[in-house]
C-alpha cells in the first residue's frame, strides 16, 4: 500500500525526533561524569599556573625608538607633565593610563565557593579577573589583595589608592561586609566602584529573566518569585529587579535560617545594611524555619525561582517544581553543580532552565557583563556606577540575545557573541551621560566605535603575541 506524503512526513518527523532525543541522550552526562568533567579544569590549572607562573603582565604602550626616548617618558621631560597635572589635578587622565586602569580589590573572604582563604590565596582569581577585564573589555585591571578583614581599614586602604585608577572592581568579600564597603565607597569616592558579586550578578540574571519572561509571556510586573540564598548575589539582584520594575511584595527569599519575613526575630542581625529593601519582599507573610520547608513553601505557585546558594544537585528538588505555577522559569546558579539537574528541572517541568556552567545552555555568566560595563564606564569617564548603569548593560545583553532569535535554550549571549561588549559599553556610557556621572559627553555611534576600536585591539595584542611565541603554548607533554 502506497503512503500518503502527510504519512511519509509523520514517519520522517518521528525519525527527526528519535535522532535529537538519541543526541541529547548523547551528550547529557551521568553524575559520576559531569562531576569528574568538573574536576578536569581544577586539574589543569594546578599544571598551567606554574607554567605561566601567573596570567598577566606589564608591557609598554609607547614607543621607545632609541634610548634617547626615556628622556621624554622617564627624566628630564617627564617633569612637564607632572608639573601640567600639579597646576591642574583633571589633566591625569590626559597624561596617565589612570583612565583606562582599574584595580581588582579583596580581603579574600569569600573566594568563589572556597570561602575565607586569604589574600595570597585569592591572587589567582583576581588575576584572572584582570585578564578577563583585558581580553573582553580592553580594559587594564591590577589585582590588589588586601591584608585586613576589618572593613573600616579595607575603605581607608581604597580611598589612599584612589589617585592611581579610574575605577576598583571589589571581587570576593564576605557579607554583611561587602554591602557596607561598596555602599561607602560609593558616596565618598570620585571613580567609579563595582562590586562584581552584586552588581554583576545582577545585571547578567536581569538580562537572562528579561528574555525568559518574553519566551512565557509573562509581566515582570505581576511574575511571583523565589529567591533561594540571601547573599551578596541574590540582595544585589533583587535591589536591581526593583529598580527595574519588579514588585518586592511578590518575591519571597529564604536564607540559611528559612523565609524571610521583617518580623523574623533574627531580622536586624542578618539584614542590617539591606533592612530596607529586604523588609519588603514577602507580602503574602509565608513562613517556615528549615531550610527543605522554606524552599519548598517559597516556590509553591512561583513563576520564577532564582537561586544562588549551595552547591548541588538536590537542593532543590524536582516535586517542588511540580508545584509551581503554568510554564516555570528556573534559574539554578550554584557552582560547580547546580542546585538540581537542568535534565532533572525539565522533566519536573520547568519551560526555562539557566545555570552558571558554561557546559549547559542558558549559563548566567558574570563575564558578560563587567567587561562591557567597565569599558562604558571608562570611556566616558563616569564617577560612579549607578543601578540605572546597570539596566542599561541588562536591557543591551538581552537585546542582543533577542536579534539572534530567542529561544528556550537561548536566553542571554555567550562570551563568543563578542559584539555584545561593545554594545554593552555604548548602552552603559549613554546612561551615564544621561545621569550626569560622566565627565565625558559622546554620541551612542562614537561611543560604541571608540569601545569596538579598544576591544579590537586588545584581543589582536594577545594573538599576536601568542602568534610570535612571546605568550608560549603549553607543553602537550603537561595538557591535553
Amino acid at each position: 500500500m502506497k503512503k500518503t506524503k502527510k504519512q511519509v512526513k509523520k514517519k520522517v518527523k518521528k525519525r527527526s525526533i528519535k535522532k535529537i532525543i538519541k543526541k541529547v541522550k548523547e551528550r547529557i552526562l551521568t553524575k559520576e561524569e559531569l562531576i569528574e568533567k568538573a574536576k578536569k579544569p581544577g586539574e589543569d590549572a594546578l599544571k598551567l599556573h606554574p607554567f605561566y607562573k601567573g596570567k598577566i603582565k606589564i608591557t609598554a604602550k609607547c614607543a621607545i625608538r632609541s634610548f634617547d626616548d626615556f628622556a621624554i617618558w622617564y627624566t628630564p621631560g617627564v617633569a612637564e607633565p607632572c608639573k601640567d597635572i600639579f597646576k591642574n589635578p583633571e589633566k591625569v587622565w590626559e597624561h596617565t593610563n589612570r583612565s583606562n586602569l582599574i584595580a581588582v580589590l579583596t580581603d579574600g573572604t569569600r573566594v568563589l565557593g572556597l570561602g575565607d582563604i586569604g589574600p595570597e590565596a585569592s591572587l589567582p582569581v583576581m588575576e584572572g579577573k584582570a585578564l578577563l577585564f583585558k581580553y573582553l573589555g580592553g580594559v587594564d585591571a591590577v589585582p590588589i589583595a588586601v591584608r585586613t578583614k576589618d572593613p573600616d581599614k579595607f575603605i581607608e586602604i581604597c580611598k589612599l589608592l584612589e589617585p592611581s585608577f579610574g575605577g576598583y572592581n571589589l571581587e570576593d568579600i564576605a557579607k554583611p561586609k561587602c554591602f557596607y564597603i561598596l555602599d561607602t565607597l560609593r558616596k565618598e569616592l570620585d571613580i567609579p566602584v563595582w562590586h562584581d558579586d552584586q552588581q554583576g550578578t545582577a545585571a547578567v540574571t536581569l538580562a537572562g529573566l528579561i528574555n525568559a519572561l518574553k519566551i512565557v509571556n509573562k509581566d515582570p510586573k505581576k511574575v511571583k518569585i523565589a529567591m533561594i540564598g540571601a547573599g551578596a548575589s541574590n540582595i544585589a539582584c533583587l535591589r536591581v529587579m526593583v529598580a527595574y520594575g519588579f514588585d518586592p511584595g511578590n518575591i519571597v527569599m529564604c536564607d540559611t535560617h528559612g523565609i524571610i519575613y521583617k518580623d523574623r526575630p533574627d531580622f536586624e542581625k542578618h539584614f542590617p545594611y539591606t533592612k530596607d529593601l529586604v523588609s519588603k519582599t514577602n507580602a503574602e507573610g509565608r513562613k517556615a524555619e528549615r531550610i527543605e520547608d522554606a524552599i519548598r513553601i517559597a516556590m509553591e505557585d512561583m513563576d520564577v525561582v532564582i537561586s544562588y546558594s549551595k552547591p548541588g544537585p538536590d537542593v532543590i528538588k524536582k516535586e517542588w517544581i511540580q508545584r509551581m505555577a503554568k510554564d516555570p522559569i528556573v534559574f539554578v546558579c550554584a557552582n560547580p553543580v547546580p542546585e538540581i539537574w537542568p535534565w532533572e528541572a525539565k522533566e519536573a517541568g520547568a519551560k526555562i532552565v539557566a545555570t552558571g556552567r558554561s557546559d549547559f545552555p542558558n549559563q548566567i555568566n558574570n563575564s558578560l557583563g563587567f567587561p562591557g560595563i567597565f569599558r562604558g564606564t571608562l570611556d566616558v569617564n563616569a564617577k560612579t556606577i549607578t543601578d540605572e548603569m546597570c539596566i542599561a548593560a541588562a536591557e543591551e545583553l538581552a537585546k542582543v540575545a533577542e536579534d539572534k532569535g530567542l529561544r528556550e535554550d537561548y536566553l542571554i549571549p555567550t562570551m563568543d557573541d563578542w559584539e555584545v561588549f561593545p554594545r554593552e559599553a555604548a548602552a552603559v556610557g549613554m546612561k551615564a551621560i544621561e545621569q550626569g556621572v560622566a565627565r565625558i559627553v559622546m554620541d551612542r555611534n562614537s561611543l560604541y566605535k571608540k569601545a569596538l576600536e579598544t576591544i579590537k585591539e586588545a584581543r589582536k595584542e594577545i594573538q599576536f603575541l601568542m602568534k610570535k611565541g612571546f605568550i608560549k603554548k603549553p607543553p602537550k607533554t603537561l595538557i591535553k
